[in-house]
């Protein structure tokens, strides 16, 4: 395993780090290890289309049909004719 030495390093970089690993309950080197692998861990490509997307999100309401909504038949289209004027 390498070792890593950053030379003057910023005070108050220093105290945020101090900072977010006592939050985290760990000694300064393993919430940089912390930081380092979260930011630096290959991220898994997504290579789901949407179909498959929308599918996953409502998959929980269970296999049901939407009601076909009743229509009316449609109206005539006006015509602008200029004939009557």
């Amino acid at each position: 395993m390498s070792i890593i030495t950053i030379h003057q390093l910023e005070p108050d970089i220093t105290q945020q780090l101090e900072q977010r690993a006592a939050q985290h309950g760990r000694t300064i080197e393993l919430e940089i290890k912390a930081i380092l692998k979260s930011v630096l861990a290959p991220k898994k490509p997504s290579n789901v289309d949407l179909a498959t997307a929308i599918n996953r999100r409502f998959a929980d309401f269970g296999d049901f049909e939407i009601p076909e909504i009743p229509r009316e038949p449609m109206r005539s289209l006006p015509t602008f004719d200029m004939g009557d004027l």
